[in-house]
């Protein structure tokens, strides 16, 4: 069910009350996290393996109380939350960030990254410790780089070229630059929260939309859109996160303790991750859903290059770009 701005403001009222849970709650610090999917889903997951790691490195000193299935709104309300202090941890996508972070935005230049070695290559070096700083400044402490995967078309249809998306409308993440990756195309980009994506598919309020190959399945999309391009055009980067504010008022022990337990995490999300694609795309396949090639190459990578060069000036210039796209 989609959450809206109304439905999220009213359930940050009823929060405490969907955080007791019952009697046994732990006597460490309160720590609401928020996550987009279920139980059963590595963005849910990760924190409940954090939350056993602290019972050991850290006992009677947390109390994780994890809030799934986007009960606390996309992923924009969360980080909102996190600014005002009504959340205190999450993970959240590069893209929406770029709200705050558009330097962000050099993670998801379409076909910048050939493979996930690639990508985390680049988030260990001086771009990686640069970015936690610009996400600090903001409010957002940086615990760790995770990845999602690639970003795939999904469409009712095989949209395999870049000339079979134009006259489309397709639901972007609220980012410039995948407004501008897809207007470039010829489709009509419109921002829509992830939790409302399922309706406006399945009302037509848009065509089409990318998103990771475990997404899809997370959120039934197969169900709408069941053809899913294998397009791969942006790896789909993101960060574990606490709000500034919480993590200052940690004591250093509790930084270290927690800070270890993200690192351990991310390596445990990353892992779930891949296991996770296969399972979702066997889930979606049993429900009909089917997976196509794209077609010209060349447009699709011509599309790519006119995103380069767009955001190159904000970006820290095109050698910069290029240099990342050629590293080892």
């Amino acid at each position: 069910m989609p959450i809206s701005r109304r439905r999220f403001s009213a359930g940050l009222v009823a929060l405490p009350a969907l955080l007791r849970g019952g009697a046994a709650a732990a006597a460490g610090r309160p720590v609401t996290v928020a996550s987009l999917l279920g139980e059963d889903k590595p963005e849910t997951r990760i924190w409940r393996r954090i939350t056993e790691t602290l019972a050991r490195t850290a006992p009677g000193r947390f109390d994780l109380r994890i809030v799934p299935n986007a009960a606390l709104g996309g992923e924009k309300e969360v980080a909102e939350g996190l600014r005002l202090g009504s959340i205190q941890a999450a993970l959240s996508t590069i893209s929406t960030l770029s709200a705050w972070v558009p330097q962000g935005q050099i993670l998801d230049l379409p076909f910048l990254f050939r493979d996930r070695d690639h990508l985390r290559r680049v988030l260990a070096g001086p771009l990686g410790t640069e970015l936690r700083a610009q996400y600090e400044a903001q409010g957002f402490v940086v615990l760790g780089f995770i990845n999602y995967g690639a970003r795939h078309l999904l469409a009712r249809e095989p949209l395999t070229t870049p000339a079979a998306v134009r006259g489309k409308r397709i639901r972007v993440i609220q980012s410039p630059l995948h407004t501008a990756l897809w207007s470039g195309f010829g489709a009509y980009p419109t921002p829509i929260p992830i939790p409302e994506t399922y309706n406006a598919l399945k009302t037509g309020v848009v065509d089409c939309m990318d998103l990771t190959k475990s997404a899809y399945a997370g959120f039934r999309l197969y169900e709408v859109v069941p053809c899913l391009i294998e397009t791969g055009h942006v790896w789909a980067s993101g960060v574990v996160m606490v709000a500034a504010p919480f993590w200052k008022g940690l004591a250093p022990q509790d930084r270290e303790a927690l800070a270890a337990a993200a690192v351990e995490g991310v390596s445990y999300f990353d892992g779930l991750m891949l296991a996770d694609e296969e399972a979702s795309m066997a889930q979606a396949a049993a429900q009909g859903g089917r997976v196509f090639q794209p077609e010209d190459s060349a447009g699709w990578q011509e599309g790519a290059r006119r995103v380069w060069a767009s955001f190159a000036p904000q970006l820290g210039g095109l050698d910069r770009i290029e240099t990342i796209a050629n590293g080892a």
